[in-house]
């Protein structure tokens, strides 16, 4: 088995195009029925001075014959000093082992990827600009890879706090569109009002908790598994949208508020295979919860992980021996 490290992953290069292909490619395996993503489990621990949770997910990726686990812990939720994620991942053609490795870029472009195709399925076809909320590793690639599918996007805001992730995100969009700028902005309300494309990914919130109404006609608002939406936020949209309903009900189940039952209108699995639509009218403020869910993180691993061992990254440990 191949050990990859965050230090060997770090400089290797995916193309968002390629991430989003890669991420849309597992989602339709999954529609056709042809991979397997049972829900994720999840396990806060029992001491509550420590704010810590535990994640665990299984798949099956048939394009790939790659069978992957991950593992997430983060103690505390207001900082990533303290989150550790991995994935195995395990050829079903050979039936070998192939590679153990740290996550963190994984996710980190796997997570922009599909914001970036619910964006495409679910914005309106004439809109013009998008409000990233948030600079933690989920949410710092987003503008870039929203860019990749919708080029026409002429605004691009960001809101944060913390000063090195503003840093990384302006440094993420120019790396990819050095032509383009970026609007700092800090009324949050304001700039919801004003946006097509509203994405939530914010971990310590530091901002008014967003309300769907906020946004205008026609607006659409994508959550990151994200503290910072208010409560209901799916009970007052007009058409709701989620990677996954299970993992909507393992995570998200706040955001129909008051104990509601969550109604949801379509999955990104079944409009990306065109069986349901993004949104129903021009009008309809849509919002979309976006879960990660393991059969897309395969695909992307596959790949960083098959450039990182080309480029001689990492050590091969026999474990069975």
């Amino acid at each position: 088995m191949h050990i990859l490290t965050r230090s060997d992953l770090a400089d290797v290069d995916v193309s968002p195009r390629d991430v989003i292909s890669a991420v849309e490619d597992g989602y339709l395996a999954l529609a056709q029925g042809e991979s397997r993503c049972p829900t994720k489990l999840m396990m806060p621990l029992p001491d509550a001075r420590r704010d810590s949770v535990s994640y665990s997910m299984l798949g099956y990726d048939a394009h790939l014959e790659q069978l992957g686990f991950k593992t997430s812990y983060r103690q505390g939720s207001q900082t990533n000093e303290k989150y550790y994620t991995t994935i195995s991942l395990y050829d079903d053609a050979t039936g070998l082992p192939y590679v153990l490795m740290d996550c963190q870029r994984v996710g980190a472009s796997r997570t922009p990827a599909t914001t970036a195709l619910i964006a495409r399925a679910c914005a309106r076809p004439d809109a013009r600009s998008a409000l990233m909320i948030g600079t933690g590793v989920q949410g710092v690639n987003t503008l870039p890879y929203l860019l990749t599918v919708l080029p026409q996007l002429q605004t691009l805001r960001l809101f944060g706090t913390h000063a090195g992730g503003i840093a990384a995100s302006q440094r993420a969009l120019r790396q990819h569109f050095p032509d383009r700028e970026l609007e700092l902005v800090r009324d949050v309300p304001a700039a919801v009002a004003e946006s097509d494309i509203v994405v939530v990914a914010s971990g310590r919130v530091a901002h008014p908790l967003v309300e769907t109404h906020w946004l205008p006609p026609g607006g659409v608002m994508i959550s990151v598994a994200s503290k910072g939406v208010a409560s209901g936020a799916l009970r007052s949209a007009d058409y709701t949208v989620t990677t996954s309903i299970g993992q909507l009900g393992v995570t998200g189940t706040r955001l129909a508020g008051n104990g509601a039952d969550v109604h949801i209108d379509a999955v990104l699995p079944d409009i990306l295979a065109g069986r349901a639509a993004g949104r129903t009218g021009a009008g309809d403020r849509v919002f979309a919860f976006s879960s990660g869910m393991i059969i897309t993180d395969i695909p992307v691993a596959h790949a960083f992980a098959t450039r990182a061992i080309a480029a001689g990254r990492g050590q091969r440990v026999e474990l069975w021996t």
